[in-house]
């Protein structure tokens, strides 16, 4: 599995801001249902759904939310840079201004996984951090994102 299998160069966006966690789920949902063609208001609540179990702020300023929705056939992701970070309640209680947000079919089980875990990967290499955090365009973060994984693989 590769990042660029989940995530389309039109998934990338840079966010000026947003005021709040569950506007920062309206804007990953809004890019979904754009990209994907996921329904905005399901996709919304399976996000919050999710983060009322824990936050999926990871820490060092990133947010990894993730949602099982149905009418999805494969796992998607959406990748927000943020100009202003967002208090995210995360783990080490810094706010967040990269958010890779992932969204599985209902019934998958050990592809979600498999997804979260390489995103995560990803996401801890403070060299791809570094990378995003000094891009502002979206055709460049993804390149950062697919050739994080791909040149590590094998």
């Amino acid at each position: 599995m590769e990042l660029s299998s989940l995530l389309k160069p039109a998934a990338v966006r840079v966010l000026g801001h947003a005021t709040s966690k569950k506007r920062l789920f309206q804007d990953l949902s809004e890019v979904a249902q754009t990209v994907y063609g996921l329904s905005a208001s399901n996709t919304v609540d399976a996000l919050q759904e999710r983060e009322s179990l824990g936050p999926t702020g990871v820490g060092h300023g990133v947010a990894l939310p993730h949602a099982r929705l149905e009418g999805l056939d494969r796992v998607v992701g959406v990748f927000l840079k943020l100009e202003k970070p967002l208090d995210f309640d995360s783990v080490d209680r810094q706010p967040v201004d990269l958010v890779f947000a992932l969204f599985a079919p209902k019934d998958s089980g050990v592809e979600h996984l498999k997804a979260l875990a390489l995103v995560s990967r990803t996401m801890r290499e403070a060299a791809v951090c570094a990378k995003l955090r000094a891009n502002a365009d979206p055709a460049a973060l993804h390149a950062v994102l697919t050739e994080a994984r791909s040149s590590q693989a094998a």
